[in-house]
């Protein structure tokens, strides 16, 4: 079975991601995306229906979804960087952000941290909160159901900034943050290089749950396929504890907090 290699964990641990080529078949991803634009109102063949910047299809569960989750490859790689039985398999790869080539800006540009668990109410995403020891998530992982190049939308990742994102963390502690209190400290981040999620059908990334990220309006000519679920822990973590017990992507918060 193919494993994730010492350098790319290590790449994974300062970086905050780690791409996979080849993680699911290229057949599966056209059979998701034939299901994906038979859930959109427009015409694969006729670009003049793409009236859209951005068009989101809600949880799509069935077969071909769920064998792309689940492949020999991204179970070993969850397995190197979470801890085996540590994880919960996903049954689907939640919705879809579908963006289509367009002159109208799709104004959902901006970086962010997904958050990973509810507020006081739970139907208000922007009050979800995020915490030191990443509480309900695992990972993000954005999964490519269609070529990507520069020019179709890849999504923007800033490297390392899940190192900053950890250290704003660990003072709040078990409570952590909103989505929207996290979000106004980024802007007072250092700089970070990006790297762009392009690559061919069948890749997925690995993001560090704390990795800074964020979409793009589309300038290409064919509609990008992606999905970006979350991978949940099986159980909540505890990072504070022996150095030993620690997986890479515990031991990429520990190693910012305590630098």
């Amino acid at each position: 079975m193919k494993e994730l290699s010492a350098d790319q964990i290590a790449q994974f641990v300062q970086d905050g991601f780690v791409k996979i080529e080849g993680a699911f078949s290229t057949e599966t991803a056209r059979q998701c995306r034939d299901l994906l634009w038979q859930a959109t109102p427009f015409d694969p063949h006729d670009s003049t229906t793409w009236t859209q910047p951005v068009f989101r299809i809600g949880e799509m569960t069935g077969e071909p979804f769920q064998r792309a989750a689940n492949t020999p490859i991204l179970h070993r790689a969850f397995d190197q960087l979470i801890g085996p039985e540590r994880w919960l398999p996903r049954t689907s790869l939640g919705s879809f952000p579908i963006r289509f080539p367009s002159r109208e800006l799709a104004g959902d540009t901006g970086w962010h941290v997904d958050a990973s668990f509810p507020g006081d109410d739970p139907t208000d995403y922007f009050n979800w909160r995020i915490n030191v020891h990443s509480r309900g998530r695992a990972l993000l992982m954005l999964f490519l159901f269609s070529d990507v190049t520069e020019r179709d939308a890849p999504t923007r990742v800033r490297v390392g900034s899940h190192r900053d994102v950890a250290k704003i963390l660990q003072p709040v502690g078990e409570q952590g943050l909103s989505f929207i209190e996290l979000a106004h400290q980024l802007a007072d981040l250092p700089d970070h290089p990006e790297v762009h999620a392009t690559g061919p059908a069948g890749t997925v990334y690995l993001l560090h749950p704390f990795a800074i990220h964020a979409a793009q309006d589309h300038h290409g000519t064919e509609p990008k396929f992606m999905a970006q679920p979350p991978l949940h822990p099986r159980t909540d973590w505890n990072v504070f504890r022996p150095a030993q017990e620690l997986y890479p992507v515990e031991r990429a918060i520990v190693e910012a907090i305590t630098a």
